[in-house]
Parts: structure tokens; sequence; C-alpha cells
């Protein structure tokens, strides 16, 4: 006997600020979504206590009155997944922001009920199979130009195989118009449209996962050279305010060698959110030419809305990251902040009465930045292609305390690890990247491929970069306790090298034309000429050649130069230079010696 509709409702119990308890035998199930109230406001369920549920509700709960319906929908937490998600601006579950503020002006009303997706749009459609084709899950059969950029490939859902019984031609279609039929062993007849659903909890299947020994190339020299990222990676840019997160993941948005960007905005602030939103459109791709929305998804969550669509959103970024890994495509997803999502977590749990764990925080919060950071990967696809997720998440620790609980369980589970300095920030030095509190475990994995794509030094230069920066940090606190003049010449030599390094290699300025983006070969040459540079010193030193007479030669000024005098293609240039140290220093020896 089917249930009427009174049946089927629960009713509101009690509100405790965006959690709610309902009561009513209604069957509701765990992770399910509901609708809260007159107004309708999407809730999900999290806990369930013989006939009472207890839901969060993605909206503001303001005005809800004890008594008013819960109404299940039978499906959980879901994105629709098709053609117009690229260059759109969603909230944290995928509410289109734009057309929200077209229909309902600056101030956005709660309950609305939008359609994720333009259902009314038709799309251009190439359709990749015939009838009588087997099918399997994951397969690709149909092709819409999405963008000028993105191929979007009509995958098959999964679970469903079979054989094509019916197809369309080639044509104008909208989201939800079918394009083929499609018979299944058990003889279900399944009409399969542009657009499918997925759960955004659970992560999207593939056939294999590969290792990742590629690097994710952004053309930061702090990066690339000496703390590289490999596609399919995780890595953590955290930072107090001010140091320069936002803006370092605007330069890995623009120039990381991912197919396509989803940005998350967790929990910002409302003028920061504005800034990217308002930037993000006037961006241009370089390599394209082209607007860097035609290959971007923006998630805009502030840290005024709601804190349960606040921790939704990260889920809905990933699945969308995943959906479009499934086509073969690189896709790098950006967070900022993971703090700001494990506050709402927090707060979540504080209204549910859980027992606390470190500063406040519930105890599952390590397992459940480990289910979002595990979501990462460079795999092998349902349908053979290959494609990667590559997570990078701000986090934004209270004054800069890297011991906190968000820093320290994250670093459990990334591999990347970019911590920023407030010091280095305030003196103007970006990216604010401290080399010496930042690490990267991808240095292996990675080793090969730099010797097959950039040159067999590359990684030995990195390896000696990094120990004359210890050196000449040791050496620094000793001049700060005593004094440079005790310090021998070789010691000296040590810190104008550290200096060398921090103002040409690892200082970047991100309004210059050249030194906005730089490619691996130049990073490769700047290391090797500074390298050239300090071995022919340390000649000079042994012939007991004087440190300040070197330094008035004006060449550790002329290296510091060289990423804004040498073009990112001009090589040679590199080669002449070195050739005009050796003469320089040469000479300069043999008058010393006469």
């Amino acid at each position: 006997m089917v249930k009427s509709d009174i049946q089927k409702k629960g009713y509101i119990h009690s509100i405790n600020g965006p959690v709610i308890t309902a009561k009513g035998n209604v069957f509701f199930k765990m992770r399910e979504i509901v609708l809260v109230g007159n107004e309708k406001l999407i809730g999900e369920v999290i806990e369930l206590k013989n006939d009472f549920a207890i839901i969060q509700v993605h909206e503001v709960t303001t005005g809800l009155a004890p008594g008013e319906p819960v109404v299940p929908t039978g499906k959980p937490l879901s994105l629709t997944l098709a053609p117009g998600i690229i260059g759109n601006i969603f909230d944290g579950i995928q509410r289109p922001l734009k057309t929200a503020s077209e229909k309902f002006g600056v101030f956005i009303e709660r309950g609305i009920s939008i359609p994720p997706l333009d259902d009314k749009k038709k799309w251009p459609v190439h359709i990749k199979v015939k009838a009588g084709d087997a099918i399997t899950s994951g397969m690709v059969f149909a092709e819409v130009q999405e963008t000028s950029l993105i191929m979007h490939k009509v995958m098959v859902p999964y679970g469903i195989e079979g054989k094509v019984s019916n197809v369309v031609t080639d044509g104008y279609y909208t989201i939800n118009d079918t394009l083929i039929e499609v018979i299944s062993k058990d003889n279900k007849t399944h009409h399969l449209p542009m657009a499918q659903e997925w759960c955004v909890r659970e992560a999207r299947p593939y056939n294999k996962r590969l290792l990742v020994d590629r690097p994710l190339v952004t053309g930061q020299r702090v990066i690339d050279s000496l703390f590289p990222m490999a596609k399919g990676g995780a890595a953590a840019i955290p930072g107090s305010f001010g140091t320069g997160k936002t803006m370092t993941q605007h330069q890995l948005a623009k120039w990381c060698d991912a197919d396509i960007i989803i940005y998350v905005g967790c929990g910002e602030r409302g003028n920061e959110m504005t800034e990217i939103l308002e930037e993000f459109p006037k961006l241009i791709d370089p390599k394209s030419g082209k607007s860097l929305m035609e290959r971007t998804v923006l998630i805009a969550n502030t840290s005024d809305m709601p804190v349960a669509a606040r921790e939704a959103s990260i889920y809905t970024g990933v699945t969308m990251a995943e959906y479009y890994r499934d086509m073969g495509y690189d896709v790098a997803i950006m967070v900022d902040s993971t703090s700001r999502w494990a506050e709402a977590l927090r707060e979540i749990s504080g209204r549910l009465e859980e027992m606390p764990a470190e500063e406040g925080f519930p105890a599952y919060l390590s397992s459940r930045l480990s289910e979002f950071y595990g979501r990462a990967g460079r795999v092998v696809n349902l349908n053979n292609t290959t494609g990667s997720v590559s997570i990078i998440g701000a986090v934004s620790p209270q004054s800069g305390d890297f011991s906190e609980p968000v820093t320290q369980n994250t670093k459990r589970y990334i591999r990347c690890f970019w911590g920023l300095d407030r010091s280095l920030a305030y003196s103007r030095h970006y990216p604010a990247i401290n080399w010496l509190s930042s690490y990267s475990e991808y240095i292996n994995p990675l080793s090969s491929w730099y010797k097959e794509n950039v040159n067999n030094s590359f990684v030995s230069y990195r390896n000696e970069i990094i120990k004359i920066l210890q050196e000449e940090n040791s050496f620094k606190e000793i001049v700060k306790l005593v004094g440079g003049d005790i310090l021998p010449d070789n010691q000296k030599l040590i810190l104008e090298i550290g200096r060398v390094i921090r103002l040409s290699f690892l200082q970047q300025d991100a309004f210059h034309p050249v030194d906005t983006f730089v490619p691996l070969q130049k990073q490769y040459l700047m290391m090797d000429i500074i390298l050239f540079l300090y071995n022919k010193c340390l000649e000079l030193l042994n012939a007991k050649f004087p440190i300040s007479l070197i330094k008035e030669t004006g060449v550790f000024e002329e290296i510091i130069k060289i990423k804004y005098t040498i073009s990112n293609d001009d090589f040679y240039g590199f080669e002449i230079l070195k050739q005009k140290i050796k003469k320089e220093l040469g000479q300069l020896l043999a008058n010393y010696k006469e």
C-alpha cells in the first residue's frame, strides 16, 4: 500500500541553529536530502535516533518553527553533471549564483528552486555510437563543445551496460533530451540524456590508480624546482592572514598545466570572494589567449553563508573534478580554505553535543580530511582514458601557528607542503613560501621525468640549492650574534650566493610579463648559472682571492637581474652570460696574481 503524502511527512521537533530535529515515522535515511519547513529549505540527514532524524540545513533557519513539515526526497546530496558546468559560478550545493541573482536580485531568497544547469539551452551534440553497439559504464557515447577550450564527453552512467537500441541524429539538444536508448542484460530500457547525477560524498569509480610521476608544472620557480607537486597529488598552502594564500592560488590557477581549474571559496570573507568573482572572468588564459573562465568553475561559499553548505562545498568541488577527470582531463581543484571548512564541522559538531577533541574540533576531523584529500589521484578511467585530480588546499591557522589541529592533520594526508611565512610576505617576497619549513615528497617519483624532459642535473642542482639555503640560514644566525666580519670568506660566499638565490630565483614578480611564468628549462638554466658562479668564486677563494674584490665587480647583482633581462626562450643568453662571468673572474684572478 502506498503511503499518502501526509503520512510521508515528518515535522520539526526542535531547532538549534542550522541543526534541526525532525520527528515522524517516515523512514528517513542517512545522508538523505529533505525539504525543511514551509519554505522547503534544503537539509541533509546526518544522524538517526529511533523515530528522530537530526538534519543539517544548508540554508539560514531563521523563522523556522516547530511543527513545520519535513519532507524526504529519497536522494542523497547529488550534483547534476552535464554541459554548462564550465564557466559557471555555484554556491556550495550547486545552485547557480548568476541565475539566482538575475531572478531574485542581490539578496537570494531562501528555499529557491532553480535547476543547477540551464535545462532550456540546446547544445550541439555529436553522437559517437550507433544502434547495435555494446556499451559499458563510463563509455563516451557523445561529444559536446562545452566551451571553445573544453570538449565535453558525455559518458554512460555508472552501472549501465547493454546494447544501443536507438540513437538520435547529430543536432542540438537540451541536457535532459534522450540521446540514446540502451537495452541492458535484464531487458530493461534506459533512456540516456546528457545529464547524470552523482552523490557528492561518494568517490567516482575508475579502473586503476597510477603512480604520480609527472609534475604539475606551475611556472613558479620555488614550487617547480624546489618543492614540486605531481599531477594527481595533494598539497597544502598554510599561512596566516596576509601571507598570500589567495594570490598564490591565483597564480597556480592561471599558469599550472591542468586542463580544468575548479576554485572553491570555502568560508572566505565576502569582499575577498567578490574580488575573485570579478577578477577571474577578466583573466586571460595564457595558453589560448581566451578567457580563463572557459576552463574554470567557481564555487562561492562565503563566511556569512550557512555553515552546513560550507561543509558540503568541498565535496561539490571534488565531485565536479572527478567527473571531468573521467573524460581524460587533468583537473586542479583549489580550496580556500579548509580551515573554514573545519570550523563548520566544529560548529555542527558542537550543536550535536558530540565529544570535542583538540581545540573543540570533532574527533572525526582527521578522517574527513583523509576522505577529501584521498580523492586526489591519477587514474585509468572506466573508458580507458587517463586523467587526474590534483588537490591544493589552503589552510588558515590562527596567528600562523602550524601546530594547530587542521594543519597537523592535513600534513598526514598531503605530500607537498608550501608553508607561507609572514616575515617574507611583509618584506614583499612573493611567493612567500618558506624554503626551510616547506617540503615535497614527490622529488623521488618525479626525478626520472625531470631527467628525461629537462636535464640529468636538474634534481642534483635542486639539492645543492637547498643545501646552500640551509647553510646560509645557519650563518645568518651567527651574524646576528657576533657580526659578519669574523666569518671566513667561504662562509661569506655562502651568504652572498644565498642572497642571489633568494632574490633572483625564489622571489618572483607575478605582474612582470617575463617573470610571472618561467618554463622549466629556464628554471634549470638559472640554477645552472647560479651554481656556476658559486663554483667560480670558490676557485678564486681557494687561490686566496678576497671575496670583497669579487663583490666589487657587480657580478652578483648581474645574476640577480637575469630573471628580467633574459627572456623565457633566450636560452643562448645564459651561455653568453656564463662566458662573460668566466672571462671577468679569470681576468680578475690573473691581475691579482700579477
